[in-house]
C-alpha cells in the first residue's frame, strides 16, 4: 500500500475510532496488511482475515482456546457477516476489544454469549458455554449435573427479573454489581496482562 493510500485510509478510520489515535490506527492498518499478506496485491481479491486466520491471531496473541468463543469473537468483529474481517472491522473491533469502555465491553460480551442472537442468554446457551469450564472428574457419574448446578447458580445471581434467561438488562445490572461477571461464560476479551502497554 502506498503512502498516500495509507494516509487516506488512516484519516478515514481515525475519524470513527474512539480509542486509538492516528499513529495507532496507522500501525494497526500496517499490521493488518502484514497479516493478510499477498492477498492484498491480487486484483479483485477479498482483502481480509478469514475465520481461521483470525482464530489463529486470537490463539497466538491472546491465548484464547475455546472454539465456540473464538467463533463468536470473530462474528463480533465481522460486522457485515461476509466471512472475513476487513481493515475497518479490524481497527474498530480492536478499539473496543483492547480499550473499550465498560459499557462497550458489556454490549460486546453479551453479543458473544447470546449464541443464537435472540437478545437473551438462555439456560441452554449457558450450558454450552460453561461445559468447557469445568474439569471432568473420573469418578463423576454425570458430569453434566455440575454444569446444570452452575447454570442455576448463575441464574440466581444474574437473572434479576426471574424469567429463566438473561436479558441485556439482567446482564448489565449483574456486571455493574460485580465486574468479574463480565466474562461469566468464558474469556472473550484479552487478559489485561496481555495488553499492557497497548
Amino acid at each position: 500500500m502506498n503512502r498516500k493510500k495509507l494516509q487516506k485510509l488512516t484519516d478515514t478510520l481515525t475519524k470513527n475510532c474512539k480509542h486509538f489515535n492516528k499513529f495507532e490506527v496507522s500501525c494497526l492498518i500496517k499490521l493488518f496488511y502484514n497479516l493478510v499478506g499477498d492477498v492484498a496485491e491480487r486484483p479483485g481479491a477479498v482483502v481480509g482475515l478469514d475465520r481461521n486466520a483470525f482464530r489463529n491471531i486470537l490463539y497466538v496473541t491472546f491465548g484464547m482456546t475455546d472454539d465456540m468463543i473464538m467463533d463468536r469473537v470473530f462474528r463480533g468483529f465481522d460486522k457485515d457477516n461476509d466471512g472475513c474481517v476487513n481493515v475497518s472491522e479490524w481497527v474498530n473491533g480492536l478499539s473496543l476489544f483492547l480499550r473499550g469502555s465498560l459499557e462497550e465491553k458489556m454490549r460486546y460480551c453479551f453479543e458473544v454469549f447470546d449464541l443464537n442472537g435472540d437478545g437473551f442468554i438462555s439456560k441452554e446457551e449457558m450450558f454450552h458455554m460453561l461445559k468447557n469450564s469445568l474439569l471432568k472428574q473420573p469418578s463423576e457419574e454425570d458430569p453434566d449435573e455440575g454444569i446444570k448446578d452452575l447454570v442455576e447458580t448463575t441464574l440466581k445471581k444474574m437473572d434479576h427479573d426471574h424469567d429463566g434467561k438473561l436479558s441485556f438488562a439482567d446482564y448489565e445490572k449483574a456486571v455493574r454489581e460485580e465486574t468479574l461477571l463480565l466474562e461469566a461464560f468464558g474469556p472473550c476479551l484479552p487478559d489485561p496482562k496481555d495488553t499492557e502497554g497497548l
